[in-house]
């Protein structure tokens, strides 16, 4: 038999050599041996996982104080006087139960002469507050984030959407970490099939550890090779509020500020939170400029490359002469120049998240006007190559999902080597290749470019355009279940 397994015993010396045993006599944990009047109580508990201050106010100055453990009393009976009414006790009688107890922050007494441990629950950890999600901020909305804290994050969302039909999965994943994972939708509102695909994926999910939803997004996304998000994350209570409310699921992880929202498609990526608090003109117009941007993240660079490399003809005699102009003396061709000014845009971004925030905006501004001005100087890169790359970067930054953003930065280096090759032939082939890949691509059973492909009546409404909330009636019908009426 395993020590895990181990049954406790009535002697409470052996119980502390085979705990201290499974513990490996770890320096933060404590083993505190109490001799009372006619019993002896043995104390145990992890540094900084519970509450020191609460533990010596409920347990030790009333059993010291009061004399509740005399002779004739015993610890359940203590326990049932002082703990059961303020705390949340759990009796165990395996060593492994008890050990694990101890490891999520619970306060384990063994008395001499009982078999069953009373584990009291004095979990108290160091939490961030709730503040505003620095990866998504809003002119107009609510200002609170998610936390670190899962019970904190549920909270918040519970908060919003105050209705039973709220269900709440919990899993244990990680054998090492035994991270709680907790899975959130709406019943009736949720498609009951991929609401039992992703409970499905999560079970049968084998790791030694998870550390952040990442791991889980990795662990259960439909294709892992593809530069495009199929699950979408998201700081933001209200972000996972609506999409609840739209029949998706929440995948919410212990120790991470960033809930999973399934299934994800292409249009979510390019559609902020703010879009549903302002009002619908305006909406439509910024939903217009952003689709343009992200045309302008993924082609300008190759269309620049494949004009000036091999279509000239194309572009305008008078800005033709000037573009020949700026580039007369640069020793490079036109989609080395590219991709020179792609790399060293791409690593100023990089060097600015990475340094210090007092310093790193600094850095990535003063880096790119001293870098592009020495280039444009030295006759290294001409000053029009400058222009295009700085516009695709601000662009990018444009698209409101970082993961989104992300896939468009590594696919403009395949476009410019397709521009650079065969031209505007070759853009439209990386096109073509980008829109069948769109096509077979699916997130829990969901088609990634759904409502548009395959079309769904009505789609115009909330893609396209951003009608009027009145308008709005019902749930999108690739994610809604048998509830599928917003507005009656």
């Amino acid at each position: 038999m395993e020590l895990e397994e181990k049954d406790l015993t009535t002697d409470l010396g052996v119980n502390e050599a085979i705990l201290r045993e499974l513990l490996h006599n770890s320096s933060d944990v404590v083993f505190r041996r109490l001799p009372l009047d006619g019993q002896t109580l043995l104390l145990i508990y992890v540094e900084g996982l519970c509450d020191t201050n609460l533990v010596e106010q409920i347990i030790l100055k009333p059993l010291f104080n009061q004399g509740l453990l005399g002779s004739d009393t015993l610890l359940k009976q203590a326990v049932n006087q002082l703990f059961l009414p303020v705390l949340k006790v759990t009796t165990a009688t395996k060593a492994g139960q008890v050990v694990k107890g101890i490891l999520t922050g619970q306060v384990a007494l063994l008395a001499e002469g009982d078999s069953e441990a009373q584990l009291a629950d004095f979990q108290h950890y160091q939490e961030r507050s709730v503040e505003e999600p620095s990866t998504e901020p809003v002119v107009r909305g609510p200002r609170d984030g998610f936390t670190e804290s899962l019970r904190v994050n549920t909270g918040l969302i519970r908060k919003r959407l105050c209705t039973p039909q709220l269900v709440n999965k919990s899993f244990q994943v990680g054998e090492k970490t035994d991270t709680k994972v907790e899975l959130l939708y709406l019943d009736g509102v949720a498609k009951a099939s991929i609401v039992e695909e992703v409970t499905r994926r999560i079970s049968e999910i084998r790791i030694d550890g998870v550390l952040e939803s990442g791991y889980i997004e990795e662990l259960i996304e439909d294709t892992p090779f593809t530069p495009f998000p199929q699950i979408q994350n998201t700081e933001r209570p209200d972000v996972v509020c609506a999409a609840l409310l739209e029949g998706k699921v929440a995948i919410v992880t212990a120790n991470t500020p960033f809930v999973l929202i399934v299934p994800m498609t292409f249009w979510s990526g390019l559609q902020a939170s703010e879009d549903y608090y302002e009002r619908s003109i305006f909406t439509t117009l910024v939903r217009w400029v952003r689709y343009f941007m992200f045309l302008i993240a993924l082609l300008l660079p190759s269309v620049y490359v494949a004009l000036t490399t091999f279509h000239p003809q194309i572009l305008p005699t008078v800005l033709l002469i000037s573009i020949a102009a700026a580039r007369e003396g640069v020793p490079f061709p036109a989609v080395m120049e590219a991709l020179l000014m792609e790399f060293m845009f791409e690593a100023l971004r990089e060097a600015g998240v990475r340094l210090p925030k007092t310093i790193g905006s600094a850095v990535s501004i003063v880096g790119a006007l001293v870098i592009g001005q020495s280039a444009v100087e030295a006759g290294i890169i001409s000053a029009p190559m400058v222009i295009v790359v700085a516009t695709t970067g601000i662009a990018s930054f444009g698209i409101p999902r970082y993961n989104l953003g992300t896939a468009l930065r590594i696919l403009r280096f395949p476009m410019l080597l397709l521009a650079g090759f065969i031209g505007i032939y070759g853009i439209l082939v990386g096109i073509t290749a980008l829109l069948i890949h769109l096509s077979c691509l699916r997130s829990f059973g969901v088609p990634y470019l759904s409502p548009v492909t395959p079309e769904t009546t009505g789609y115009v409404k909330d893609l396209i355009f951003r009608a009027p909330r009145w308008s709005l009636r019902y749930r999108p019908k690739n994610t809604a279940g048998s509830n599928d009426k917003r507005i009656s």
